[in-house]
């Protein structure tokens, strides 16, 4: 069957597909698990109890990449986000987890070396390791014509923290009547690029693409979308570890590829319902953009999309208000409930205003 015009697998990537992959691959990736690898796949990041620990430290990594924005990024030759976006988004992963970051360690693969190019992505990497107190400690430079297109590139990055495994935040906790409160993306982070690039036409020949990205458009108020395209991932470490500190947060969710449902759905306990109200935030001009210009139906854009929520976290209610004092841009976004359906998330737009209140 032919995929939907203004999907994400018209675009060629199919997220339904990967999924079913992960989940037969599940069982020989648990076969290699020892003592020391707690719950498995499917968190925010990895889980290793740290050797000659006593069990108390957990070393927890995730492994990820830039995607197509690398795309983005070449075309109107700005490599120093793309640095950033790295370091952001795996950094971002294993705080979900209630981990900090201690070590991280790039892959930079191209057909050949574009030495300012590398200068600059190097020099956004470190910028943001060392606004996250991380070391970036090593990586790989990988020459490799023939695999990939001329002018591109492609990037990954690992990041190993650490906590400890009575403060690991999993979502286990999480209970009916626990608030759910949402801190603002500042766009498509790094997610959805394949889609966006389609639809925007930065698909098609390099000089119709350069074009289309350095038009100013009245929708982002005279900025060229090129602009908005590489705005970097946000780090939300200045957020979040006050709130590890205060240890009031049951679950967090960073939400990337598959969206909030997707991501949020991951943490939350079976039985229970993370009921979303989207009249309590408004979604970055960006994604209007893209729906518009593609014609995607709002099932399609909240799968792929962030839609202008970067991360999630949830709290009890008596701790609402001291996330919120730490959470200058954090607002109320949904709430917990009971469910006998398989779903994890729901999307509501309520007129009440019940979780404003």
């Amino acid at each position: 069957m032919e995929p939907e015009a203004g999907s994400y697998r018209s675009a060629g990537v199919d997220i339904d597909a990967a999924e079913a992959a992960k989940d037969e691959i599940a069982q020989r990736v648990a076969a290699t698990h020892n003592v020391s690898v707690l719950r498995g796949v499917g968190h925010f990041g990895g889980f290793f109890r740290a050797p000659k620990s006593d069990g108390e430290v957990v070393l927890v990594s995730s492994a990820d990449s830039v995607g197509t924005k690398v795309l983005v990024a070449a075309l109107a030759g700005h490599h120093y986000p793309i640095g950033i976006d790295l370091v952001h988004h795996s950094v971002n992963d294993i705080l979900a987890c209630g981990a900090r970051p201690l070590f991280f360690l790039d892959y930079y693969a191209t057909p050949r070396l574009d030495p300012d190019a590398l200068r600059e992505i190097i020099r956004g990497m470190t910028d943001a390791c060392e606004e996250a107190g991380c070391a970036l400690i090593g990586g790989e430079t990988a020459q490799l014509p023939g695999i990939y297109q001329p002018d591109t590139y492609d990037l990954a990055g690992f990041v190993v923290g650490a906590v400890e495994e009575a403060r690991i935040v999993d979502g286990s906790r999480i209970q009916a009547g626990d608030v759910v409160i949402g801190i603002p993306s500042v766009g498509l982070h790094t997610n959805g690029y394949s889609l966006a690039r389609s639809v925007l036409g930065l698909d098609g020949t390099p000089e119709r693409a350069k074009a289309i990205l350095t038009e100013p458009l009245d929708v982002f108020a005279g900025v060229a979308l090129m602009h908005v395209l590489l705005i970097p991932h946000r780090s939300y470490l200045p957020e979040i570890v006050p709130l590890l500190d205060l240890d009031i947060l049951k679950g967090m969710a960073h939400i990337t590829g598959g969206g909030i449902a997707g991501n949020v759905g991951r943490i939350i306990p079976d039985g229970l319902l993370a009921e979303f109200d989207l009249n309590t935030w408004e979604p970055h001009p960006i994604f209007g953009l893209i729906q518009q210009r593609g014609s995607i139906t709002g099932d399609e854009m909240y799968k792929v999309f962030n839609m202008g929520l970067g991360y999630v976290v949830v709290v009890s209610p008596p701790d609402v208000d001291r996330a919120l004092d730490e959470i200058e841009d954090g607002r109320i976004v949904g709430r917990i409930i009971n469910t006998s359906d398989e779903a994890k998330v729901r999307f509501v737009r309520n007129e009440d205003g019940w979780a404003a209140s």
